[in-house]
């Protein structure tokens, strides 16, 4: 493959084109083609923007015909047509059959963008600077997401001090394989105490940054009770509960957020990636109402939240919610995968198996292990990522919209390169 002008030219700093050493030229629904004419599978999707697969042909034919009729492209947050459509088709397949009487506030176009306006209106709110975040979370790449973000490495970039966020353990669904942080329901109780004890040093927060699953920390699923004991202290300190439904939402476990049928009522939700449904950026928070009045118009701003592309196409991927068809079928699938996967956790003990809906994780036990697994999968025509601490998560996040017969296909050639490899160790 030539990369030779990618590595004359661009900078060091790119990661996943090194994972994916090919120069793609086409892409539909769960497949990529590179420039040779070679397809792959795709279980990495975007990292959750591709939700909808690659061009979707229902958001495509949409934003075709609104391009050939000479729509607004860029707005900043002017009111057009294409915005008015998506917001009342949001509004009527997402928040009124949830009574949420959330604003939406749209930013700049990635989920780096609406974390840092989640924190700013939440420390405005309270009048506190403090925020709790949890480990492995990952909220962004800017000064104030990254402080939120747990992985050292990312840290490690920023240059400056990332302050005014404290990190506690995360609430597992189930005991993570040799945890040593305390994590569980009794964290928040030591918490708690925490807060209660004036002799403590540690104040209330403004607010608890939370997401329900932590896709690019591991895979790493919340457990309900947890969620709702987070909750309750939050309503105790009068703070706010943020949370990030940036990769896991739009459809990916099961349901439009992750949180639903979980027993909690978030402040704020912070949503991008599939949001914008065709693979153009766009993000947006949704405010409650008595939050969302404390900002003064023009206060936060984004040169590219008015993304009129990512409303038209935004707008057709809501239609996907219209009713339960696509989201049995995650369903469906998700039990597809999961068997698969503990077909594997079965044969290598050693091996842990998380997640909920179209993600799940892997954990293989090491960094070489895994990363042995992802070039055999790509070699043999599938796409497919790490996560976690030292990437030793391999990560399943593929369209939703992914036909059996790749989805089948993808499995198979993963199960074949986990066992080649965990055999050979």
């Amino acid at each position: 493959m030539n990369m030779q002008t990618f590595e004359r030219r661009e900078s060091d700093v790119r990661g996943y084109s090194r994972t994916y050493p090919v120069v793609f030229d086409k892409a539909l629904n769960a497949r990529q083609t590179d420039e040779h004419g070679k397809e792959y599978i795709d279980f990495f999707a975007g990292a959750g923007v591709l939700n909808f697969g690659h061009n979707n042909e229902r958001m495509q034919k949409a934003v075709v015909d609104y391009i050939q009729s000479n729509g607004v492209t860029h707005s900043l947050d002017m009111a057009t047509v294409a915005k008015r459509a998506f917001i009342e088709k949001f509004e009527e397949v997402v928040l009124k059959p949830r009574n949420m009487p959330h604003k939406m506030q749209f930013m700049g176009p990635t989920g780096t963008n609406s974390v840092e306006a989640a924190l700013k209106i939440a420390r405005r709110v309270t009048g506190r600077q403090q925020i709790v975040s949890f480990s492995h979370g990952f909220h962004g790449m800017t000064l104030g997401s990254l402080a939120c973000t747990a992985n050292a490495y990312f840290r490690g970039a920023a240059g400056v001090p990332l302050q005014h966020v404290t990190h506690q353990a995360f609430g597992c669904e189930t005991p993570c394989k040799g945890c040593t942080l305390g994590c569980g329901e009794e964290s928040i109780e030591r918490m708690r105490a925490l807060y209660a004890d004036t002799s403590s040093g540690v104040a209330p927060p403004a607010a608890f940054l939370i997401e329900t699953i932590q896709a690019e920390g591991g895979v790493k699923v919340a457990s309900a009770k947890w969620l709702q004991a987070l909750q309750q202290l939050a309503h105790e300190l009068g703070a706010l509960l943020i949370v990030d439904d940036i990769q896991v939402g739009c459809g990916r476990t099961g349901s439009y957020f992750s949180f639903d049928e979980l027993g909690i009522d978030p402040d704020i939700v912070c949503l991008a990636k599939g949001i914008g449904g065709w693979g153009t950026p766009m993000a947006l928070n949704l405010v409650k109402p008595e939050i969302d009045k404390h900002w003064a118009p023009g206060e936060h701003t984004g040169t590219f939240r008015g993304q009129n592309l990512s409303f038209v196409a935004g707008r057709e991927a809501l239609t996907y919610f219209e009713n339960d068809e696509l989201m049995n079928e995650v369903k469906r699938k998700a039990k597809l995968m999961h068997t698969a996967m503990q077909s594997l956790v079965d044969r290598h003990p050693a091996l842990e198996l998380t997640g909920k809906g179209m993600i799940l994780g892997l954990n293989v036990g090491s960094t070489e292990t895994s990363k042995a697994i992802v070039n055999q999968c790509f070699e043999n025509g599938l796409m497919i990522a790490s996560c976690g601490t030292g990437g030793r998560v391999i990560k399943l996040i593929p369209p939703l919209t992914i036909p059996d017969s790749d989805l089948e296909k993808g499995l198979n050639i993963l199960i074949k390169a986990v066992n080649r490899v965990m055999e050979a160790a």
